[in-house]
């Protein structure tokens, strides 16, 4: 009778630490992008880092 409830909250806890990884894993890659885009798009100015135009 008390299997079922273990296994939903092991299931439930199962799923909750696979989506916390793919998250991690997807924001670590997300960040390392945005990194590199900004090293190789060098230096800018305070106009354009607000994005105001001339």
């Amino acid at each position: 009778m008390m299997m079922w409830p273990a296994v939903a909250l092991l299931g439930f806890l199962v799923l909750t630490a696979l989506v916390i990884a793919m998250g991690t894993q997807s924001t670590a890659r997300y960040e390392q992008e945005q990194r590199a885009a900004a090293r190789s798009a060098g230096p800018r100015t305070a106009s354009e880092a607000v994005g105001a135009s001339a």
